[in-house]
């Protein structure tokens, strides 16, 4: 996807796309095995939505039965 097509998305909607606690996602951050946010403007951060698609096929792919 190109990146001038892509959009930012808050945190909540990252929970709503993947299933996935605030905790979770930020021990995941902690951990280095989950897209950095990107700081907009003071405190605010937002994800590229086409970053987190990607990482969440990668890890059905991994989780998938061989």
């Amino acid at each position: 996807m190109s990146e001038f097509h892509d959009r930012y998305i808050a945190r909540r909607e990252v929970e709503s796309i993947l299933g996935l606690s605030r905790s979770t996602i930020y021990k995941l951050l902690a951990n280095g095995d989950f897209p950095p946010p990107i700081k907009l403007i003071g405190r605010t951060v937002r994800w590229r939505k086409s970053e987190i698609l990607a990482w969440a096929d990668t890890r059905a792919a991994a989780n998938a039965p061989r």
